[in-house]
């Protein structure tokens, strides 16, 4: 399957878009992040070329909603040559002026048969009433052993905010057909003053469901369905009379391996 077993782009995945960003510039005036997930493979090979379209109902990410409404369209186009991977992202809200381009590059480390790591780098570029940017640098670890269970963590750090996120994920994947996977997961989210400077600590849990069906061999759809818990960061950031903090979402993928 065309999973990626080591958050492309942990980051993308836990960012693609620091939310410090978006939410400055769309709320206030990047899992996990799944329009990301499941996109690049670390499977043996000379070379994998991956465009991925999705969208998703709502643009959430460290638990928080980046967008004031609507939702956001994503393409990627990634290009893996062995261990590395240079990807490209670019993001577009449904019903507001919002743009996001995301530049990266990510490195498979070798750590055997039981782990699956990576380390990186991604640029990101805002555009909509106003323009800012970030570079983010990110690492993954996964313990891939377990056939029905893969415990990860990811680590984002922000040059901009000069702070990091740390996700920290269970999922367990079931093959109910050799083209049809389904994999619940669960993740604890860590905030050291990456999106808020006054608190750090629990941020945020996230439960969801990915499906992921194998059209053709080059072609998969994927959709998922996931619900946020507001923590003690995003409480302390907002207020405590700021109403329901929680979210529920869901997205679509369709990605195509060359």
């Amino acid at each position: 399957m065309n999973r990626l077993t080591t958050p492309l782009i942990t980051a993308v995945l836990m960012t693609i878009g620091t939310p410090l960003l978006a939410t400055e510039m769309a709320s206030s005036g990047s899992v996990d992040d799944l329009h990301i997930n499941n996109i690049i493979t670390h499977e043996p090979s000379p070379h994998n070329a991956i465009i991925d379209l999705a969208w998703d109902s709502q643009y959430i990410s460290q638990g928080r909603n980046n967008l004031n409404e609507g939702g956001i369209y994503w393409a990627t186009a990634a290009w893996q040559q062995q261990d590395i991977t240079l990807y490209s992202t670019v993001g577009r809200a449904d019903s507001m002026a919002y743009i996001e381009w995301n530049l990266g590059l990510e490195y498979a480390l070798p750590l055997g048969d039981r782990f699956d790591g990576s380390l990186g780098y991604q640029r990101i570029q805002v555009y909509g009433d106003e323009e800012c940017a970030d570079n983010e640098l990110f690492a993954s670890l996964s313990y891939t052993h377990i056939g029905w269970l893969t415990p990860s963590i990811a680590y984002t750090y922000s040059t901009a905010a000069a702070g990091y996120f740390v996700e920290a994920s269970l999922h367990s994947e079931w093959a109910l057909s050799p083209q049809l996977t389904i994999t619940p997961y669960v993740t604890q989210g860590f905030d050291v003053q990456y999106v808020t400077e006054a608190h750090n600590g629990r941020n945020h849990l996230q439960l969801g469901v990915e499906i992921q069906y194998q059209l053709s061999p080059q072609l998969t759809l994927s959709s998922h369905i996931s619900h946020t818990l507001a923590q003690q960061d995003i409480k302390h950031q907002v207020g405590p009379h700021s109403g329901n903090l929680d979210h529920t979402f869901a997205g679509l993928h369709l990605n195509w391996s060359l």
